[in-house]
């Protein structure tokens, strides 16, 4: 089933633009690499990823979002503002107890922009793709994410008409934290499935 995704030679719309937009910048002199690199790592690990975690953090506070969230992903965040290309077919899996989702795409990067903005390049790496299926606890150790043996490890693969992002679990200690304050603590990778999200402790005021 191939055909349902972006294979690595091809580009879709968005990102043959913002080559065509870099390109010219960079003849032009307006643009040098670095500043291209910084803006590409901005995107990549702060905005984009906000937009994610802003929904999940509505979905630990919202019960009744959270439901319309596990439903329709793509309607949920759509509520908060967020869309635009590559964030049809959303799907959102909660990560629980008893289960640790992660997200690969084994023949391409189908990936959910608008909810965690540019995929990181280890994402797009064949190595991670194909041992994440095979090996799936192996290479989350690498990330640093030791999970339980009773706990069972569900990788979804995510392709151009099913895009999932992974609800992390809430960590404890948050309890008395609001939206905004969950929403920092949310992390692409965590939405990736490749980490967990630490508990809160009690932090003495500096």
């Amino acid at each position: 089933m191939s055909e349902n995704h972006h294979h690595p030679h091809e580009l879709s719309d968005g990102e043959v633009r913002a080559r065509a937009l870099e390109s010219l910048l960079r003849e032009k002199g307006i643009l040098q690499g670095h500043v291209v690199d910084e803006v590409i790592d901005i995107y990549t690990n702060d905005i984009g990823p906000l937009n994610g975690a802003r929904a999940i953090a509505k979905a630990w506070s919202d019960p009744d979002f959270k439901k319309r969230l596990m439903a329709d992903a793509t309607a949920a965040v759509g509520e908060l503002g967020i869309s635009g290309m590559e964030g049809e077919h959303l799907v959102a899996v909660e990560n629980t107890d008893e289960v640790h989702h992660v997200i690969v795409c084994t023949l391409c990067s189908c990936y959910p922009w608008p909810v965690l903005g540019l995929p990181p390049r280890w994402y797009k790496d064949a190595p991670y793709r194909a041992r994440v299926v095979r090996e799936p606890r192996s290479v989350l150790a690498e990330f640093g994410t030791i999970v339980p043996p009773d706990k069972h490890v569900k990788v979804l693969d995510s392709n151009a008409e099913v895009r999932y992002f992974v609800i992390p679990q809430r960590p404890r200690g948050t309890e008395d934290m609001s939206e905004e304050q969950l929403a920092q603590l949310v992390t692409r990778d965590s939405m990736v499935g490749v980490t967990v999200l630490p508990d809160v402790t009690d932090k003495v005021a500096g």
